[in-house]
């Protein structure tokens, strides 16, 4: 079905966040990331960042590449995890709406064709990023096990899936390409 396609294929099929390199980036044109907190930057349950995000998110901002965190999850959660690193975010994005992906890309003054979305859910990440005409990269999630509010997300997330895998367009890389 062309319609799924043209809702929930991402561009890209990524392992981990941390293989999509800022020279990737650049040379792809991105000038802009969002990226989801939950189950792509750390497991759902984890409070805090971690050396491996940090020092993602550090040659991002070296590469002068802009990154903000585009989540769903409630200010307490996102502001948590987000201020004691400094990291800008967006919080209660209700992905996926339009909204919290329109305001990422006004803050930071780029257009969709300059912006990636990173995340884990075809439901979310994907189709939000989709509506508003920014390319996507769905990484595994860190976690199998996900917040009560998402299970049925990855139900029928792992019905596309499937009928994308059937018709070969399911391609899981290191990095984008």
């Amino acid at each position: 079905m062309k319609i799924l396609e043209d809702l929930f294929l991402p561009t890209y099929f990524v392992n981990h966040f941390s293989d999509i390199t800022p020279e990737v980036l650049k040379e792809k044109g991105y000038k802009a990331v969002m990226i989801d907190l939950d189950n792509t930057l750390v497991a759902y349950d984890e409070a805090n960042s971690n050396e491996v995000v940090n020092t993602w998110f550090n040659a991002l901002d070296e590469s002068e590449i802009k990154i903000m965190i585009v989540s769903n999850g409630k200010y307490d959660r996102v502001s948590a995890f987000s201020e004691p690193e400094e990291f800008i975010y967006i919080d209660s994005a209700r992905k996926p709406f339009s909204k919290g992906f329109t305001k990422a890309m006004r803050a930071f003054g780029v257009y969709p064709h300059e912006t990636l979305m990173i995340g884990d859910q075809v439901m979310t990440d994907v189709l939000g990023s989709r509506r508003v005409g920014v390319d996507s990269a769905l990484v595994r999630p860190i976690k199998d096990k996900d917040a009560l509010a998402t299970k049925l997300n990855r139900f029928i997330e792992s019905l596309i899936l499937k009928q994308f895998n059937r018709k070969g367009l399911v391609n899981w890389r290191e990095t984008i390409e």
